[in-house]
């Protein structure tokens, strides 16, 4: 009897201590595929791109140049960035655009000649910056 209960105690601890090493295991192998997915959900979001814009002025005469500044983070170099008014409801693109430089800056020289309060952006194909207001008067 000793030895009959002796040899279950051996084999149920078998058994637990190969199901706690599959559990490992699988939680292991699991850990390394779920820390991949994370990296490549943060580098796709780090790669999406963006762009600033700030006025020079929050207010100037029609006509009257001023500059638009910032920065695009993901575009290349050289890419084109665009001015865009809102004109009645519509985003517009105005003929002023200026590179890229290589640190991601660029410097936009604007003249509006739309009296009152405009609605302006800064455009890359899809990529827009938030909405900024000059006024002109």
């Amino acid at each position: 009897m000793f030895s009959k209960r002796r040899s279950l105690r051996i084999a149920v601890v078998g058994a637990l201590g190969t199901a706690s090493l599959a559990l490992a295991g699988s939680a292991m192998a699991a850990t390394p595929a779920a820390h991949a997915t994370t990296a490549v959900v943060a580098h796709s979001q780090a790669a999406k791109p963006g762009i600033t814009a700030k006025p020079s002025v929050a207010s100037v005469r029609a006509w009257q140049l001023f500059r638009v500044t910032g920065k695009a983070t993901g575009l290349k170099a050289g890419s084109q960035v665009t001015l865009q008014q809102k004109q009645h409801g519509k985003w517009v693109s105005l003929p002023a655009s200026t590179p890229v430089h290589r640190d991601g800056s660029y410097s936009l020289g604007v003249k509006l000649g739309i009296k009152g309060k405009n609605d302006l952006r800064i455009v890359n194909g899809g990529t827009a910056s938030p909405v900024f207001n000059v006024t002109v008067r």
